[in-house]
């Protein structure tokens, strides 16, 4: 929370501040659910913070103070997302489109409630067939060491009965969009490498597949399959 001594340093009102926190909130808000969870650019809520307000401290003293009330108010985390580095070319190096991609900085939010009561109170029943199509495909690819080509992905996905060119799958619709709705979600890095038979593209787990909290459940899931196949195997000898 600004203290007074902060608002009159940048010259605004408790009340104008206060507009514009509430502003950001209600943006990450509507734009996540508008979005299916995509993140949302840090440019974007300093468009909203400096369309009538040119003070340089300011973007980052809203921005704070939004992520406090998300979490206070709503149960949220406001999360910052970074690249950590481009995706790689034949070359090894990062062109000018990708080197921004590093820079620029983005929020998602994530709940803090209990998971039973965010289960019970807050979860989309209907969007549960999404959520295992985001958790069969992260698995897959951290199966294949974190990265994986885009034949090999639905050369596994098919043996699901999810074909590559199915455009009216019964659940997901357009499969090829439900794969490309993770890459914008920051769950997978998708990139397309040259190679002696002609571009290849590559996925990779990205940020949010990479966060404790995902790999983890992954991790989980994964002992869970293997202690239950040994143990059937061991009951079938």
């Amino acid at each position: 929370m600004a203290t007074s001594e902060e608002l009159a340093q940048i010259d605004i009102s408790k009340e104008e501040k206060d507009k514009l926190v509430a502003e950001v909130m209600r943006y990450m808000l509507f734009k996540t659910h508008q979005t299916s969870g995509c993140p949302v650019k840090r440019e974007e809520l300093t468009g909203i913070i400096t369309k009538n307000y040119r003070q340089r401290a300011l973007p980052a003293l809203v921005i704070n103070e939004a992520k406090d009330r998300l979490s206070a108010t709503f149960g949220y985390e406001m999360r910052e997302l970074q690249r950590t580095r481009a995706p790689s070319t034949r070359a090894g190096r990062p062109t000018q489109s990708q080197q921004v991609n590093v820079d620029a900085k983005s929020y998602i939010l994530v709940s803090q409630l209990d998971p039973e009561v965010y289960r019970k109170y807050i979860e989309d029943k209907e969007a549960a067939h999404l959520s295992g199509f985001s958790f069969t495909v992260i698995t897959l690819v951290h199966l294949a060491g974190g990265k994986i080509s885009g034949d090999d992905l639905w050369r596994q996905l098919k043996r699901l009965g999810l074909k590559e060119n199915d455009e009216n799958h019964s659940v997901f619709g357009d499969n090829k969009q439900a794969l490309e709705l993770l890459v914008q979600q920051r769950y997978l890095m998708k990139e397309k490498l040259a190679g002696p038979e002609g571009h290849v593209v590559m996925y990779e787990l990205a940020e949010r597949a990479l966060d404790e909290t995902i790999s983890g459940k992954l991790k989980d899931y994964i002992s869970e399959i293997v202690g239950t196949s040994t143990v059937a195997e061991e009951n079938s000898s």
